[in-house]
């Protein structure tokens, strides 16, 4: 007997949570649903589990498509009701109630390590259920693609989780700092005299010193306005947790004006971040004057530059509404004090794309590249980019 002695209460608790169970999982169950599945639950009796399942499934599935999930699910459900609710808690969406559209539903065939065949209709021996609890590597199967602007609230949350573990390494370039070494254009006389020392006066070798190699400064500059204001919190928190330990690193907002956001990025949680920077931008999903911002830039932090060391990541989607002659001054002012500027643009996601509105030509025509920042799978690429792009002189 599928549930024992059960009781008439316990008997129709089960289907309803059941019913709600598919409900989560993207079927289409109403009430009258769930009463037709209670009477025919009564009819068939308890005793033949496979006649339970298919006067259920006679009545709660609309579709062929449906049918799969359908079985999968009162495996589950019948065999362990608490392990079917946790595999249901892990899916997207995570929140009872707030479904996304039905393209984005998940199936439970994708979480079920085995799905049943529907051809196979014979008893199976019972199995334990396993899942993966953080189910990260499904979601980033999925999500790998998805475009920023295109997720639920749900995937939303679970893609900024998952961008905040892409490592982003800079290449470590030629600084002006030296070590000693066995390599080097000049003698490290201070360690020759030392171990002269130690050794009744002979130099036994001769130390020199090389040129260390360090990640170059990195210079952020994010657009706040509102046609990337879903970007900006997901790529902000993306930045904190890939340049987590750099000796130089600052990072300003540019909207209608210019926001210093350097010490909001000194806090070591990337959430305190993103609710210091709401708190310090004034100006949050308004719009872009670049031309204003670079000229702000340019006159009260010009020694945040480091010579000609600095790698510039401007990211915005060229959508400005100040004057592109202004802009396309202070974008040669940029690019003569730092190593190089790159225009990370999230409009790169069209395959069509042309930078033909004027603070878009302007930025296409002042900075040394442009790539494209619009999924996960462009993050984990952007590495590989900026390495390339560093080596070229």
């Amino acid at each position: 007997m599928l549930l024992g002695d059960a009781r008439q209460g316990k008997l129709l608790g089960n289907v309803s949570g059941f019913a709600r169970a598919l409900r989560r999982a993207g079927l289409s169950v109403d009430a009258s649903r769930i009463a037709l599945a209670a009477r025919a639950m009564q009819a068939v009796g308890l005793r033949r589990r496979d006649d339970l399942e298919a006067a259920l499934e006679a009545v709660l599935v609309g579709n062929e498509r449906d049918r799969g999930v359908f079985r999968e699910l009162f495996d589950t459900f019948f065999r362990d009701p608490a392990v079917a609710s946790k595999l249901l808690a892990q899916m997207l969406p995570s929140a009872e109630g707030k479904a996304d559209p039905p393209r984005q539903r998940p199936r439970v065939r994708e979480a079920l390590a085995a799905p049943r065949s529907a051809r196979d209709q014979r008893p199976q021996p019972e199995q334990a259920v396993e899942f993966d609890a953080c189910m990260s590597a499904s979601a980033r199967r999925q999500l790998r693609h998805a475009d920023f602007n295109a997720l639920g609230a749900s995937e939303y949350r679970l893609l900024e989780r998952l961008a905040r573990e892409i490592p982003l390494p800079l290449p470590r370039l030629p600084s002006r700092r030296v070590r000693s070494g066995v390599r080097g254009v000049r003698a490290d006389w201070p360690r020759v005299l030392r171990q002269a020392a130690r050794c009744g006066g002979e130099c036994m070798e001769l130390p020199r010193l090389q040129r260390r190699r360090e990640a170059p400064p990195l210079l952020v500059l994010v657009d706040v306005s509102g046609s990337m204001e879903r970007y900006t919190r997901l790529l902000l928190a993306f930045l904190h947790a890939a340049t987590r330990g750099m000796r130089r690193r600052d990072v300003f907002a540019v909207g209608t004006s210019l926001t210093d956001l350097t010490p909001a990025f000194a806090l070591p949680d990337s959430d305190d971040m993103l609710a210091a920077v709401s708190a310090a931008v004034p100006d949050f999903a308004g719009g872009t004057r670049l031309g204003e911002c670079l000229a702000s830039l340019r006159r009260e932090h010009s020694r945040r530059l480091v010579g000609r060391r600095s790698l510039v990541l401007l990211i915005s989607d060229g959508l400005d509404t100040g004057e592109p002659q202004q802009l396309q001054q202070e974008l040669a002012w940029l690019r003569r004090r730092s190593r190089r500027v790159l225009w990370l643009n999230p409009l790169l996601r069209f395959a069509a794309y042309q930078p033909s509105a004027r603070g878009a030509a302007a930025l296409h025509a002042g900075c040394d590249a442009m790539l494209a920042v619009h999924n996960l799978a462009s993050l984990e690429q952007l590495a590989a980019s900026l390495a390339e792009l560093m080596r070229q002189r």
